[in-house]
């Protein structure tokens, strides 16, 4: 516990990981990348979210899985930068406020993804080798349950338990956070999960 209280790093530097953490995370590269390819808003179709899923409804493969990519690396350039210039400290708040600024970017009225990408993006830049114990637990329970929504939220849930059990107090409870605001905002996900009528990985219409 005194472990996750003793913060070193001092407030101008963490202002400035959280602001640089925000702007990089804020970069809606679905919306963009869309936009660039003639596909027009994609908060315009399915979900309206700016994430790779509603750009895989475009039938886009090449586009979601771009989309994908650069929504989790700009969360681990943000941590990364932050570690590297600042201190481990900077580099969790900055990963933090990538995450945040994917969900909630000022450029488009706060309304933007749903942070998986980010998730994974900000894990790989802190602790890189937990993005295998998230794809171990998503690839299982996506295998049972054909639900990509609750493969990744059971995947969040079990990344800070982990990391706290394996003494890194600090990490685990910046991620338990995310979890937090990634159930959050997969609200709608685990009421239609509740209700039996969540979408099936593959599933059509």
């Amino acid at each position: 516990m005194n472990a996750l209280m003793d913060w070193q790093i001092t407030l101008p530097m963490a202002i400035a990981a959280l602001v640089f953490g925000y702007v990089l995370g804020s970069i809606p590269f679905g919306l963009l990348l869309t936009r660039a390819a003639g596909l027009g808003d994609i908060r315009a179709i399915g979900s309206g979210n700016i994430g790779a899923t509603n750009v895989l409804r475009t039938g886009n493969k090449k586009l979601a899985a771009a989309t994908l990519l650069l929504d989790a690396l700009k969360a681990t350039v943000a941590a990364l930068v932050g570690w590297y210039v600042l201190g481990p400290e900077a580099g969790l708040l900055a990963g933090f406020a990538a995450f945040l600024g994917h969900l909630f970017p000022v450029w488009l009225g706060f309304k933007g993804g749903k942070g998986v990408a980010t998730y994974i993006g900000t894990l790989l830049g802190v602790a890189p080798w937990m993005v295998l114990v998230f794809a171990a637990v998503w690839l299982s329970t996506a295998k049972l349950s054909k639900y990509s929504s609750l493969s990744a939220l059971l995947a969040t849930l079990v990344i800070p338990v982990v990391l706290w059990f394996l003494d890194e107090p600090k990490t685990a409870a910046v991620m338990a956070l995310m979890t937090v605001i990634s159930w959050a905002k997969h609200r709608a996900n685990i009421e239609r999960l509740i209700a039996g009528t969540e979408s099936r990985i593959g599933q059509k219409g």
